[in-house]
């Protein structure tokens, strides 16, 4: 009975997706109208939006288009040069933004600084780059309390990295 069963599912199912191929799935076409050789139907599929041209991403010179690379951008390699001893969390080029992990000093245990760089333009420039420094602050308790921190580390790896990113662009253009 069970045989019975999957051999009659089985062959109405098959039936049933077979049956339906011919509706509005396969269209009739003019031979006439439809190129003969590969590269025109491609082309015309393309003018039709049904496909995508790869000359229109390379271009008519043969050249690429100018794609901004992180390993083009100086401030982008300057920051992560300037920030490479520490563990980083995120790393998002496309939104700009490098977020570090919680790093303590050995010196202090009881306090962690965490450090996010915010991309505001892709220009050398002080007010292409913000710096954010937060401190946490544990008491013997565990209980901890996280704040902005304003000091002069916020200004110290703004000029770090401003004078490693016109380093890098010095260098990239005498390349």
């Amino acid at each position: 009975m069970n045989i019975k069963f999957i051999i009659l599912a089985t062959l109405l199912s098959v039936f049933f997706l077979t049956s339906s191929c011919g509706k509005g799935f396969f269209k009739k076409v003019d031979t006439r109208q439809v190129p003969i050789s590969g590269p025109e139907r491609a082309k015309k599929n393309v003018k039709e939006g049904r496909g995508v041209s790869l000359g229109s991403i390379i271009g008519k010179d043969g050249k690429g288009t100018n794609y901004e690379f992180s390993t083009s951008n100086p401030l982008w390699r300057a920051t992560l040069d300037i920030l490479d001893f520490l563990p980083l969390t995120t790393v998002d080029y496309s939104g700009g933004m490098i977020i570090s992990d919680w790093y303590t000093d050995n010196s202090n245990n009881k306090q962690a600084l965490k450090i996010t760089v915010r991309f505001l333009s892709n220009k050398v420039q002080t007010n292409s780059v913000k710096v954010t420094v937060h401190r946490k602050q544990c008491s013997v308790n565990e209980s901890c309390k996280v704040e902005v921190f304003k000091s002069r580390i916020q200004e110290e790896l703004v000029a770090s990295i401003l004078k490693e990113a016109s380093l890098l662009e010095k260098q990239q253009k005498n390349n």
